[in-house]
């Protein structure tokens, strides 16, 4: 059975979308949404690029199966499961309500077909199926998605079932968490990100579209996953990459009261994500503020053979901003005010810290760029009391 209605709504927002690609845009357009909270990162490097709201808790609806298919995926990566293997369908599973992936009762169903059903259909079903295959049962694998976060750094998150549903209560994300899941899940599993651009799945005859409008639509737009629910409202975390550059944008909080169901809305939420986006591509660019090794300053040494010693960042210093930002950087080196010789060539030495107009300061270590030998007493006794040190 196909879902054409759905396939319609894609082709009417593709006409849309490029409608508005039409639109100009001011040079130095601002970001900002209507979502009640939203949030740009560059994948690359984790930095927020512009955040409203991102690093308050919200219902994350179906954004959070991103957390539940970190776990799936985990165990694919260790071994610990194969993607042919079958998990069981329970009563519970089976009458889960929402989008469903529609599992039969006391079915087994591959792994494989389970990632495509959360991903694609957002079944629920399927994520209570892989919660009590992985964790016995939907709290105990709630409890495993718990700790599962605090090891991989969501500070901001607490899991209360697979899903997202809004029973029980207290499911809750930051923006800056799902940015961070999202990161997390393009870099450590990529042999299994590739599910996330899928447009469509068939299973037992029945093939949904993949409620994600923006893929396809949006150049380089490869996954990740939308959500709603009444408390929440909208919500989408898209990434998507162009040449060398890949952006995380996460939505929450959209809210359409004129529309009394999801065709409109579906769409609204994938032409606001995709604006952003595109700005996104084009406002910001990776920037490189020094070289790995170039000199940044000089550090003062005490009781050395040489009054200073030149610092350098160990690595390539660079991040992302807007363009205009660019060409009002400032960077400031701060070195040891007490820093005595013998110094070691690659020894901390201090701070170089950047700031530009938006645009959040960034700091970074600073190394000696060669050493500087202790100066015999003679030297150090005429310093101290005649000289320079």
């Amino acid at each position: 059975m196909k879902c054409h209605r759905s396939k319609r709504m894609r082709r009417l927002f593709l006409t849309s979308l490029s409608l508005l690609a039409l639109a100009a845009l001011p040079a130095q357009a601002a970001l900002d949404t209507n979502a009640e909270h939203a949030l740009l990162m560059d994948a690359a490097t984790g930095q927020v690029l512009w955040q409203k709201e991102g690093m308050t808790p919200m219902p994350p609806a179906s954004m959070s199966k991103l957390m539940t298919l970190e776990l799936l995926f985990q165990r694919l990566k260790d071994g610990r499961l194969k993607l042919t293997d079958t998990l069981p369908v329970s009563e519970r599973a089976w009458r889960t309500q929402g989008s469903k992936m529609f599992v039969e009762l006391n079915s087994r169903i591959p792994v494989e077909a389970l990632i495509r059903g959360i991903i694609i259909d957002s079944g629920n079903d399927a994520c209570v199926v892989v919660a009590e295959g992985l964790g016995g049962t939907v709290e105990g694998f709630a409890d495993m998605m718990n700790k599962r976060a605090k090891e991989i750094g969501l500070a901001q998150s607490h899991f209360v079932n697979p899903d997202g549903l809004p029973d029980p209560p207290g499911q809750m994300m930051s923006a800056m968490d799902l940015a961070k899941l999202a990161r997390h899940l393009i870099r450590d599993y990529a042999d299994y990100y590739h599910y996330f651009s899928e447009k469509e799945f068939t299973w037992h005859n029945i093939t949904q579209p993949n409620r994600d409008l923006v893929l396809g639509s949006l150049p380089g737009a490869d996954g990740l996953k939308t959500g709603h629910i009444d408390a929440s409202g909208y919500g989408i975390t898209i990434s998507a990459k162009r040449g060398d550059v890949r952006f995380i944008l996460v939505l929450n909080g959209l809210r359409y009261p004129q529309y009394n169901n999801d065709y409109f809305p579906n769409i609204k939420r994938a032409e606001e994500a995709g604006r952003l986006m595109d700005l996104a591509f084009r406002e910001f660019r990776p920037f490189t503020i020094a070289a790995a090794g170039k000199v940044v300053g000089q550090a003062a040494v005490k009781e050395g053979k040489a009054p200073s010693v030149a610092v350098t960042p160990k690595n390539a210093v660079v991040a992302t901003m807007q363009l205009e930002s660019q060409n009002k950087l400032k960077a400031e080196v701060k070195t040891d005010p007490n820093l005595t010789a013998p110094v070691a060539q690659g020894q901390r030495v201090g701070t170089m810290t950047v700031t530009a107009p938006d645009f959040p300061s960034m700091t970074v270590p600073v190394y000696a760029a060669e050493p500087v030998e202790r100066a015999n007493i003679f030297v150090r006794l005429w310093n101290r009391y005649f000289g320079k040190h």
